[in-house]
């Protein structure tokens, strides 16, 4: 007998019915999405905090940064793929733009479902926060 390690598609929790995310990603809640693809998709924020705010969501339910894995890799790569693409996209580009991804109650997180912030349009301050 061959011994095989799980997919992270097995070894994850499904969709959550309670979790916000899981909810738009299945067409559940309304969204303006802006990319979509086997792994991810991307919408607009509703409260933007910048001229240019889009979430990237994994179409998996993943708690946050902390819940990611060697194996998760493929979809961390895509996350920023598309970030890139979008922000290309919407012309943020070349001037440059913030990927943020909060973690945890500490760290800013207000939805237990991973995603990153991208924003731009503006000049931003560094350290944030």
């Amino acid at each position: 007998m061959t011994e095989t390690t799980p997919t992270p598609e097995a070894t994850e929790p499904a969709a959550s019915t309670d979790c916000l995310f899981c909810r738009i990603v299945a067409g559940e809640i309304p969204s303006t999405r802006v990319h979509e693809d086997d792994l991810v998709i991307a919408i607009r924020d509703i409260a933007p905090r910048a001229p240019t705010h889009i979430l990237l969501l994994p179409r998996r339910h993943i708690p946050s940064a902390l819940d990611l894995t060697d194996a998760d890799a493929p979809l961390v790569g895509r996350l920023f793929a598309a970030a890139a693409d979008i922000a290309r996209s919407e012309g943020i580009a070349d001037a440059g733009y913030r990927l943020v991804s909060n973690v945890g109650r500490w760290g800013g997180q207000s939805v237990d479902h991973l995603h990153v912030h991208l924003m731009g349009g503006r000049a931003f301050d560094w350290p944030p926060g």
